[in-house]
């Protein structure tokens, strides 16, 4: 951790290029899969030792659903599996778990997962897991503005305070840091309303190969800027 004098609160992470390592490496869709959610174990606990107290994962999009059903089968089963897992370690380590996301597409097995999960972890506070499923920025804030108008508070009395107060992920803090792998430089829709002022790392590096010096280069860099928020 040397040269990093400041370590953001909340990180986001967008975990791209599984399925292109999977290819890669010759292995199979699944195997792709379990070697991205073990790196996302072990960036949590990178994350954890550095002081970060926050991360938000995105681990399937509302257009993912456009995906061959075989797929979205698969990891459907696959995040009601590791939900189970994390919650085990989430009980003992005093982490809150929270889900993001359209959860009444999901199925209902995997919804009566996400509701153990959250119920059971609402009052920690050592650290905290933010998991993006069936998510969209867009529909966030759309559904947002809707539940502004159903309960029909005055426009006059709308701002961003309320508008936020009103997404999925309430007024949880911001992330400071946004870090997507996969050679990707676009947001592609996600946390839209949430990261107006966060910082940016992009990496070529296909999810699963991404490394703990991955992490401290790109905690480097973000201490090294200079966060105005407009000033």
């Amino acid at each position: 951790m040397k040269n990093i004098s400041k370590i953001p609160y909340h990180i986001a992470i967008i975990a791209d290029g599984n399925r292109r390592w999977a290819r890669k490496n010759n292995l199979s869709l699944a195997e792709g899969y379990s070697a991205a959610y073990n790196n996302l174990k072990k960036f949590t606990y990178w994350c954890k030792n550095r002081g970060v107290k926050m991360v938000t994962l995105w681990g399937f999009s509302m257009e993912n659903w456009k995906r061959p059903k075989e797929e979205v089968d698969f990891l459907m089963s696959f995040f009601e599996e590791k939900i189970k897992e994390i919650l085990k370690d989430s009980i003992a380590e005093g982490t809150k778990i929270k889900v993001i996301g359209c959860v009444e597409k999901l199925p209902k097995s995997l919804i009566n997962v996400i509701e153990e999960a959250e119920e059971k972890t609402m009052n920690n506070k050592n650290f905290f897991i933010n998991l993006a499923v069936s998510y969209s920025g867009k529909w966030d804030i759309v559904e947002s503005v809707k539940k502004i108008i159903e309960k029909r508070i005055p426009a006059e009395k709308v701002t961003e305070d309320v508008l936020t107060e009103h997404l999925c992920a309430g007024t949880y803090h911001f992330p400071d840091l946004v870090i997507r792998t996969g050679g990707e430089q676009r947001l592609s829709n996600f946390l839209l309303w949430h990261i107006a002022y966060s910082e940016f790392v992009f990496l070529k590096k296909l999810w699963p190969d991404f490394t703990e010096k991955d992490l401290d280069k790109a905690l480097k860099e973000y201490s090294n800027r200079w966060r105005r928020f407009g000033t």
